[in-house]
């Protein structure tokens, strides 16, 4: 029921390709026609350089009005302030708050809501819901990348590439592969003062990636989300494809749904739920910090391969003579068995009866090109955004 995205500045993705004003006015639009509500992202550490193009970039905010904005730089909250009229302010996990003092401070300065910090346990975030002001909301990450760095505050990136995390640039070191200098193929470290703690560093032929975090997921722990009364669970989908976002996100509300409506049938469908997100591309699974400190089991030491689910072969763009207009995404045949994915959480298997290459008119067995624009029949019905993945 509601989601975040970034505008071409200001937001912690640089490099994703990211709304431009004209789209970001399409999409508040969009949402709030749909009745859903859409945060924009200003969540950088700014400097000097930033402050009179962040002013300049807010009175375009205030203009059309999105429900929030998520920030974490305290100047940057201030001319927030002084700016917007009906915008709620929502503060970043970038802002690493991790107790119930700071969510106060923030709530007295005008925040409507805190993103709290990934490496809360769910006793802590119980906690803070329970010692803050009551019209104070809390969100907490629930499925997606996992840093590093405390709650996404790295400086790896700079340091290794000039290029700062907390502008948005991150280039990913942490995802790295790294050898140890000597070459061996197990070293331990061990620090000068605590000679009986040994930190084993693991290599491999491919060598050791010993900063990788597995990917968080907590969609088997509905019950406690729900039972630590967070206002909103937060899915990272920053810089993923649209199978991605739809995957995770219906199968979360659908659980969320199931879990309130019907405890029995969620525990039911706990497999199910994972195996529907396996089908997306994925790190390996992790519950991070929600049920304590993560052991050497949360980090993927010997590669920094996805596990890859199903593939994504295209979004419906438009039904014209019962024929799909998608733009491809990878390739596919006619005669293939594949599914469509629709809003309600029925998956639909069909077969490809026919293609036709949207330019030329012409009638093709496969799409092998690289976006090529397509008009495909199905032998099952298909509607508009409905998503097309392989079996």
């Amino acid at each position: 029921d509601a989601c975040y995205i970034g505008g071409e500045e200001f937001s912690l993705r640089a490099k994703a390709d990211n709304f431009t004003k004209d789209e970001m006015i399409e999409a508040v639009n969009y949402c709030k026609k749909n009745n859903v509500k859409i945060y924009i992202t200003a969540n950088i550490y700014a400097r000097n350089s930033h402050i009179s193009d962040i002013i300049d970039y807010f009175n375009f905010l205030n203009e059309i009005n999105p429900d929030a904005v998520i920030i974490s730089d305290i100047g940057v909250f201030s001319i927030a302030k002084d700016i917007f009229n009906s915008i709620d302010i929502h503060i970043s996990t970038q802002a690493n708050i991790t107790n119930y003092y700071t969510c106060n401070y923030y709530y007295k300065l005008g925040a409507k809501r805190v993103v709290l910090s990934r490496e809360l346990s769910l006793n802590e975030i119980k906690e803070i819901k329970n010692s803050i002001n009551k019209n104070l909301e809390i969100e907490c990450f629930v499925h997606g990348a996992m840093c590093i760095s405390y709650s996404g505050r790295c400086l790896l990136s700079s340091y290794m590439t000039g290029k700062s995390a907390n502008l948005g640039e991150c280039t990913h070191p942490c995802r790295w592969k790294y050898r140890l200098t000597d070459y061996e193929i197990k070293s331990t470290l061990i620090e000068e003062k605590r000679p009986n703690d040994k930190f084993d560093v693991i290599e491999n032929n491919m060598g050791t990636y010993i900063f990788n975090s597995k990917d968080l997921c907590m969609i088997d722990h509905i019950d406690d989300l729900i039972d630590c009364q967070i206002d909103s669970l937060k899915i990272e989908g920053r810089m993923k494809t649209a199978l991605y976002i739809a995957t995770v996100t219906r199968t979360y509300r659908k659980a969320i749904d199931d879990y309130i409506n019907n405890k029995t049938k969620y525990y039911n469908n706990i497999d199910k739920y994972l195996s529907e997100i396996k089908k997306c591309t994925y790190r390996e699974y992790t519950t991070g910090f929600f049920y304590g400190y993560p052991n050497e089991q949360a980090q993927i030491y010997d590669n920094n391969t996805y596990v890859e689910g199903a593939k994504f072969l295209g979004v419906v763009d438009d039904v014209v003579d019962g024929y799909a207009i998608i733009e491809q995404k990878n390739k596919f045949n006619v005669g293939d068995c594949v599914e469509i994915l629709t809003d309600n959480f029925v998956n639909i298997k069909t077969k490809v009866i026919d293609m036709i290459d949207f330019n030329t008119n012409a009638h093709i067995d496969s799409c092998p090109h690289s976006k090529q624009i397509i008009k495909v029949k199905f032998d099952a019905e298909i509607k508009k955004f409905d998503l097309i993945r392989t079996v």
